[in-house]
Parts: structure tokens; sequence; C-alpha cells
């Protein structure tokens, strides 16, 4: 199969930072699209996808796994779509093991979604199997490939543009967390160990800011005053798990707009994509991770400060929305649902801080003072959320109660 499984150079930002799924093709020279085309189809032919190979493009969105659009055409004229994606191993060091969780939740959703519908309709995501009834083939130049449907008449956004989409989106990750809560948490596999546990954030911050290995501690130390401030905040979450007051359970832990699948004309949201991060966690980093993309317009790496703000129609939405989606939280984290929105948000400041102390080692950078720039973003949101806390706190009881 020649070249059809060398890796395709990706530009790797973080697991955070996870491919986004948008489906926009690149544009390539002629010669270039005809290797690409046969590669393509080389690869599409390691999986049962019924019919004739028509076309393949490479999906120019993501920080993380190569993927492709693959287009077929059955006997009897219909065409259908099929994503094809090698997990990266830089990332994901146990891909086997990524695999292995994928295809326990998207067979545990199909399952129930089943019982409900009767008919998945597309809707769902669905793995193909490969050669031998695996569902994944095993490349010439290593690496693991896999096979989704192309989930038709949906689009992902970027940004969220009101509070429809916001609902939207937060009422199809609390579904989600609905539809995997039974599945018993051996049966998934931690792929990336302590992906959110503020507490060693915290501690490899202190080391790093200890060592100074850059030189750059004395500009940032009003950054490390504020992290210090909140260092009781930090182990806030981790220490209720240890405490058995609040549940692990599997969740998405990469809860971004853009990994929900939207309807192209109504923006009602039909599937949650991206699973390579479902792991055991806690439903609050989940939420949190919401509020904190979602509820203030500044963008990540925002200089002007006076930009980031915490919008309450949005977190009012995302509140509603995870809440009508999800049925199984208990007392205790529909309470704590603004702690996940602070500590989360903390937790990804501390992250670039580190990472610029460190010389930018890790988060892919375009200028010297990004990382600082994206902190800053990120601890101006903690405050904005602190001064809000009080009404956001009323908002979730509200909803809560009218709920139940």
């Amino acid at each position: 199969m020649r070249a059809a499984f060398e890796l395709h150079r990706t530009d790797i930002a973080a697991e955070m930072e996870l491919h986004s799924n948008c489906y926009q093709t690149l544009n390539t020279p002629e010669s270039q699209n005809s290797q690409l085309h046969s590669t393509i189809e080389e690869i599409s032919h390691e999986f049962a996808i019924a019919g004739d190979f028509v076309e393949g493009h490479e999906i120019n969105s993501g920080h993380i796994n190569t993927t492709y659009l693959a287009t077929y055409r059955r006997e009897s004229g219909e065409i259908r779509r099929y994503i094809l994606q090698r997990i990266n191993e830089q990332v994901f060091k146990d891909p086997l093991a990524v695999m292995h969780n994928v295809e326990c939740v998207t067979r545990h959703i199909n399952w129930k979604v089943l019982r409900v519908k009767r008919d998945l309709g597309g809707q769902t995501l669905n793995l193909y199997p490969a050669r031998g009834g695996r569902f994944y083939a095993r490349g010439e130049g290593g690496g693991i490939w896999r096979c989704y449907n192309f989930i038709e008449g949906c689009q992902t956004y970027d940004i969220v543009e009101n509070t429809r989409q916001a609902y939207q989106a937060a009422r199809a990750f609390g579904s989600f967390q609905d539809l995997v809560e039974d599945i018993p948490a051996e049966d998934i596999i931690e792929t990336i160990p302590d992906f959110h546990h503020t507490p060693k954030r915290y501690a490899r911050l202190m080391e790093v800011v200890e060592n100074d290995p850059m030189g750059r501690r004395a500009g940032v130390e009003k950054e490390i005053a504020f992290v210090r401030e909140r260092a009781e905040l930090c182990a806030t979450l981790v220490d209720l798990l240890k405490e058995g007051k609040l549940p692990a359970r599997i969740t998405h832990n990469d809860t971004k707009l853009n990994n929900v699948m939207m309807d192209a004309e109504t923006d009602e949201a039909v599937c949650v994509i991206d699973l390579d991060t479902v792991m055991p966690g806690l439903s609050l980093y989940d939420f949190g991770d919401l509020v904190r993309t979602a509820t203030s317009p500044a963008a990540e790496d925002e200089t002007d400060l006076s930009k980031v703000e915490m919008r309450m129609p949005m977190f009012e939405a995302l509140a509603e929305g995870y809440l009508d989606g999800c049925d199984c939280l208990t007392p205790l984290e529909i309470e704590h649902l603004v702690t996940g929105g602070k500590v989360i948000t903390l937790e990804t400041g501390i992250r670039f801080l580190t990472d610029y102390l460190e010389g930018d080692v890790y988060f892919k950078t375009h200028y010297g003072e990004h990382n600082l720039d994206r902190c800053r973003t990120q601890l101006r949101l903690v405050e904005c959320i602190e001064q809000n806390e009080p009404e956001m706190r009323d908002f979730v009881k509200r909803v809560s109660r009218a709920i139940n």
C-alpha cells in the first residue's frame, strides 16, 4: 500500500486543542490531488464500505489527527461519504486504548438510542469494521486508522454566535453524559493520565516558578500571585472526589462548541463528536469547559482584557441546556456547576503560564508572549466568574428546581 499509511505532518497545540471536524478541504495542485486520491482510496479499502470509491479529500481543520473525507457510490447510485482518520500517537501514546474507548462509547450510545428511536437515522457516530472484524486498521508505515460515517446536513461552529447555539451545545453534552452514565468505569481506559487534575497542574507551576528556567518569572509575578491566592480552589473538585462526595463519571473532556454537530438549517444539536478524550472524570470539568469557552466574547489570546467578560445570557443558556439534557447529576454536582467553570478556567490559565515560564515547549505559539496573553485572558475570566458568582449560582438553583 506504498505511502497510504505514512503519517502526514500536523501542528500539535495540545491534547486540549483537539480536532474540530469542520470538514473544510484543502486546495492542492492537481498532481498532489492525484496522489492524495490514491492514498485515500487505499486506506478506505481497508474498511467495510459498500460501493465504488469516487473521490477523496483531506480535511483542513484540527490540530491532532490526520483526517480524510472519502466519497463512495453504491450500486443504486446513492452517494455516501465517510471519515477516515489516523490517531496521532504523539498525543495518544496508546492508540489502541483510544479505539477501545471510542468503540465502547459509540456501541453503548447507539444501543441506547436504538431502544428509544428504533432507528439511528445516521445521526450518531458509527465505526465501520476493518478487515478481520476489528474497528481499526494498521498501516504499513505504522499507525492506527479508523472509519466513521459522515453525518450529512450538519455543520460545526468554532465560536458561539447566540444563546440558542449555547443551549443546544450544552444540552448535547448533557445528553451525552446521560447516555454514558451507566458504562462501567472499569470498561474505559484512562488514555491521558491526570488530564484534569488541577492540584497537579498547580504543583507543576510552582515547581517551574521556583526553577525559572527561562528567566521570565520577574515579568509575571502578578499572575503567579493571582494563582497562589486560589490554591485552595485548585483542589476543591479533586478533594470532593477523593472524599466520595462527587461521583467519578465517564466524561467527554473536550466540550467545545465545535465538537457538536449542528443541523445546518435549524442549528439543533444532532451529535457529539471527537470522542478520543472520553475517560473517567468529573462532569463539572465538562460543564466548566463549556463556561470557559462560550461565555466570554474575547479571543483566547486577546490582549485587551476589557473585552473579557461573563455574558450572563450565555451562561444561563449553558446551564439550562446542560441540566435539561442531563438527569443523572447529584445535588452536589449541580451545586458546584459554577465552581467547575472557575476551576477549569483557572487550570487552563495555569497551563498557559507554566508553558510560558518553561519557554513555550508545549503549546504552539505565534509570538513571544502568546502563552502569557492566553494566560491573562483565562485569569481575567476567573475574575469575571467570581464577580458574577452569586447571580450564576442563583440561576442554577432556579433552573434545577424548575426541572425537578
